[in-house]
């Protein structure tokens, strides 16, 4: 039986992805850069390809930041500075959020029965502007981010930080919820627990990361909680 649910935020609570792309158009804007839809998804593929790497452990947090500002800019010829736009976007981003549809009422009707904790790999700054306009803080114990753990997800240092402070945790009554397999899904199986991949595009797993459960809307979660 669940006791404890520990959610991702972005594209699992949050819709990250439009919420990117908000902050970026206005970003570029600023900048005197033309926003089209090639540039920002090849920023999109730069970020994931950098926080693949932090995830990893291949690079810090502030070099993901500006990496990905430095590699676009390269690829376009753009005489512009990657730490000015890092600083730009982030303010940017911190303003403001998008929901996943049913995440507010997949929240509602679960929260009092089961203790609720946010697990993100977000920046603080940015998380915390987030989540205080989209006022769900109230339906989480607490509310984990790496930025200040000093680990980031799918390393057990993140999860051991956050189970330290979790009262009377049980490793076989906890479950992970988020759209990542490298990050989520495989830092679940790192630490211990069971594990649900929200995949809403129906995306084919083709990795070695396999979850315990899998769904395609926030609207199963509570049956399947009951279930499990």
């Amino acid at each position: 039986m669940i006791k404890t649910v520990l959610f991702d935020l972005d594209d699992t609570i949050f819709d990250f992805k439009m919420s990117e792309r908000t902050a970026l158009t206005k970003t570029l804007l600023k900048l005197g850069i033309e926003p089209n839809d090639y540039i920002i998804s090849r920023y999109s593929e730069y970020n994931i390809s950098q926080w693949k790497r932090l995830e990893l452990g291949e690079i810090s947090r502030d070099e993901v930041k500006v990496n990905r500002y430095r590699l676009l800019f390269k690829e376009f010829g753009i005489d512009s500075s990657p730490e000015l736009a890092t600083s730009i976007y982030e303010e940017y981003l911190a303003v403001g959020h998008y929901f996943i549809d049913g995440a507010v009422d997949m929240l509602e009707s679960i929260y009092k029965t089961y203790d609720l904790y946010l697990v993100s790999n977000g920046a603080k700054k940015v998380q915390d502007g987030r989540l205080a306009s989209a006022d769900i803080s109230h339906f989480f114990k607490d509310i984990f981010i790496s930025e200040v753990v000093g680990h980031e997800k799918p390393n057990p240092k993140f999860f051991k930080y956050c189970f330290d402070r979790i009262p009377n945790l049980n490793k076989n009554n906890t479950i992970i919820i988020g759209d990542s397999l490298s990050s989520d899904i495989k830092g679940g199986i790192n630490a211990g627990i069971k594990t649900m991949w929200f995949n809403p595009h129906f995306d084919e797993n083709t990795s070695n990361i396999i979850p315990d459960y899998e769904i395609h809307g926030l609207n199963e979660v509570k049956e399947l909680l009951k279930e499990i």
